[in-house]
């Protein structure tokens, strides 16, 4: 009976930093220098687009100018309650996002401890649901390095040591059973990857531009045709390629690096036009 056994390094649950907020003292104090810095601005320009050379000075004001006074008054101090409240509310909705984001990403580093337990499964069924969750997972990822880290686990599920069919037991049907079962689950995670590959890199569930370290792996088939490898970092060094097909075929972008090239191409590895060299 064949096995897999995934084993990582505990994760913690990544530490955000809390958003980096100036103290309200400094916050107000900049704000109402701001703000008495464009009323003497817009004031001074009134001043000299009507030519006033000076105040006529008054030793008494009537009842009209008092009352514009006092206007005036309770004018500026409604404008600086707004200012005070404008301030407060910005600041409140930086720390209500900044918490969301804490409680996604803990949501998230939850699921993705029971996806990676899944992968060490005997059973293939539970197998290939952890790596579907595991892709459901990078897709609503909150940030670009938690998706990463999704696509990572799945690589490193691809480079787990295997056995290829021509080397089982013969008359073992258990072992054949296991490995087709192993297979399949392998199998998937490359589809995955294709499909992934193939959306646009404008796509919230694109994963161009992303790190695939296919370093070692055993390919006995595998559809990757039409993917595009397209930003981040793509590596096939030393990848083996026994039977089957693997498909390369409309692929585009960047050469990945260390898959063979002619006159080095295994049998069934299937290499676009555009990425041949040129006689």
């Amino acid at each position: 009976m064949c096995s897999v056994n995934l084993r990582l390094p505990p994760r913690r649950p990544a530490q955000r930093p809390g958003p980096r907020l100036w103290p309200v003292g400094i916050v107000l104090a900049l704000a109402f220098t701001a703000a008495l810095t464009a009323a003497s601005a817009v004031s001074y320009t009134g001043w000299e687009m009507l030519d006033v050379r000076g105040l006529k000075p008054e030793r008494r004001i009537d009842s009209r100018t008092l009352f514009d006074l006092v206007k005036l008054a309770f004018g500026v101090v409604a404008g600086a309650g707004a200012l005070v409240a404008l301030v407060v509310a910005y600041r409140r909705q930086r720390v209500d996002e900044d918490a969301a984001l804490r409680d996604t990403t803990r949501l998230h580093t939850e699921r993705f401890t029971t996806a990676v337990s899944q992968l060490g499964d005997d059973s293939p069924a539970v197998r290939l649901g952890g790596v579907h969750a595991l892709a459901g997972l990078a897709d609503d990822a909150p940030t670009r390095e938690l998706r990463q880290t999704c696509i990572d686990v799945l690589c490193a599920y691809l480079r787990l040591p295997y056995t290829a069919e021509a080397d089982l037991p013969a008359g073992d049907e258990e072992a054949r059973h296991a490995f087709l079962a192993l297979r399949e689950v392998r199998h998937t995670v490359i589809r995955l990857i294709r499909d992934h590959l193939r959306l646009p890199r404008t796509h919230h569930r694109s994963w161009q531009g992303h790190d695939f370290d296919f370093t070692g792996v055993v390919f006995d088939g595998g559809d990757l045709s039409e993917a595009v490898f397209s930003g981040g970092m793509v590596g096939f060094s030393g990848a083996v390629f026994s039977g089957g097909t693997v498909d390369f075929r409309g692929a585009t972008g960047a050469v990945p690096r260390g898959l063979p090239m002619p006159p080095a191409v295994p049998p069934g590895l299937m290499l676009p036009s555009v990425w041949l060299p040129t006689p």
